[in-house]
């Protein structure tokens, strides 16, 4: 008899996976609406209350410490009472959060709620990108996944035209309506995602897994196979999972690997979307004139993570990695080099193209490597030690900036998250592993659902 998770894997896209992707996807889509509004708030915000340089980068940080927090503690609240239950509850934290921060009297009310805002959107990524790498077959998981991440570009487009038109007009208060009220919406349409057959097989609910999957098999006019033989792994039902399992002989070249892409590309990529704007101002740019920059160069994240989607199931998720990284350094050394309006949006197109590119890959590439036991956990404290990353980053770069000047400091920004990168492909290309076109229990060795 075929066990589920073969027959998961030998599914084409089904309308069940499709609803998720979307359902999931939406709410990517307004996490990254908040995390993109964040730099003109912060472009903004700092005019209006006048905010120190070090106030500004602490707003720009704070979220990020609630990321950290939200994406540990998910990763294993979603081992222990599934994915489902976590992307919804965490998108409904984030949405409040995001609503109140545009209430915000102070300066230490606002970042309380945005440490809140992070802790949602922190503790949704990791359990969603599980439960759609999970529901997918081998052949179309990992472009599933990045295709889940773009709705992050999606996100991007939308909270950069919001400062564009309606911040300089409304002010920053705004920004936090339009990403926290529809937010709600897509938190209660969550509530029709179905669990992975996965995760319930690995928690004994076998009939529920079962039942899923041939209504899948039923969308696909595929003839259900015998009912699935799962009785060994209700024997190694209690099995409790911990964190030092990360760190076992057989897993920890994988958690290394990801812990230091995670922060490398938290810390590059936080470095320069959080302070694009203030940035292109303190070079002579108008708020308004920095606000177009940034919607048009976020444009160029579509065909980032399109191509990468095409690409991982094509060469590798090794090799998209690494092409991508490396992309984006080079990207990263010709805009803090870049002199003319010309320069500043190609080049500043093409690190959003290579660095969305990366992002959608590192999120197929992290849940592939854990066994379903603690996949999530795996996952979670990945993207928890990455945001140590997201939230150095915005206070290093200030200071930088500050101690050189305005063109030597902003050119010295780059040339640091140019080596960020450089490092992070390096340890690709030598310690990474290829994951393509295997099944999720060949490559963790997760021999409890085969």
């Amino acid at each position: 008899m075929i066990n589920i998770a073969s027959r998961i894997d030998q599914l084409p896209m089904t309308p069940m996976l499709k609803k998720i992707l979307l359902l999931t996807g939406i709410g990517w889509m307004f996490d990254a609406m908040d995390q993109g509004m964040v730099s003109g708030v912060m472009a903004a915000i700092g005019k209006e209350w006048v905010l120190s340089t070090g106030q500004i980068g602490l707003l720009g940080s704070i979220g990020m410490l609630g990321m950290i927090l939200g994406a540990a503690l998910s990763g294993m609240a979603a081992d222990k009472w599934g994915r489902k239950s976590v992307i919804m509850w965490t998108l409904v934290i984030y949405g409040i959060a995001s609503i109140l921060s545009g209430f915000a009297v102070n300066f230490t009310m606002l970042l309380i709620l945005r440490f809140l805002t992070g802790f949602g959107l922190g503790g949704e990524l990791p359990a969603a990108s599980t439960l759609v790498s999970e529901y997918s077959p081998t052949k179309i998981r990992g472009r599933n996944v990045i295709i889940l991440e773009s709705f992050w570009a999606w996100g991007w487009i939308i909270a950069a035209f919001v400062a564009y038109m309606l911040i300089p007009v409304y002010g920053w208060r705004i920004a936090f309506f339009v990403g926290g009220v529809p937010a709600l919406f897509a938190a209660f349409f969550r509530m029709a995602v179905p669990e992975s057959p996965r995760y319930l097989l690995s928690v004994g609910k076998t009939n529920e897994a079962e039942e899923l999957v041939m209504k899948m098999e039923k969308q696909a006019n595929i003839t259900s196979q015998a009912k699935s033989d799962q009785t060994e792994v209700m024997a190694d039902n209690n099995i409790k999972a911990s964190f030092f399992d990360l760190w076992s002989k057989k897993y920890i070249r994988s958690t290394i690997v990801l812990w230091v892409i995670w922060f490398g590309i938290n810390f590059g990529y936080y470095g320069f979307v959080l302070w694009t704007p203030s940035l292109l101002v303190a070079r002579g740019f108008d708020l308004t004139k920095s606000f177009e920059f940034t919607l048009i160069m976020c444009l160029a994240q579509l065909p980032g993570y399109f191509s990468a989607a095409y690409l991982v199931e094509k060469v590798g998720r090794k090799k998209v990695l690494a092409i991508y990284f490396a992309g984006t350094a080079l990207s990263a050394w010709l805009f803090g080099q870049a002199g003319s309006v010309e320069q500043i949006l190609m080049f500043g197109s093409m690190l959003y193209f290579f660095s969305l590119g990366a992002w959608g890959c590192v999120y197929a590439y992290t849940p592939e490597v854990y066994p379903t036991l603690f996949r999530a956990a795996g996952a979670g404290w990945a993207a928890a030690f990455g945001r140590i990353g997201a939230f150095i980053a915005p206070f290093i770069v200030p200071v930088i900036y500050s101690y050189y000047g305005t063109d030597i400091g902003y050119r010295n920004v780059f040339i640091m998250l140019t080596l960020v990168f450089a490092i992070v492909t390096l340890v690709v290309i030598l310690f990474g592993k290829e994951t393509m076109g295997k099944s999720l229990e060949e490559i963790s060795g997760d021999t409890s659902l085969t």
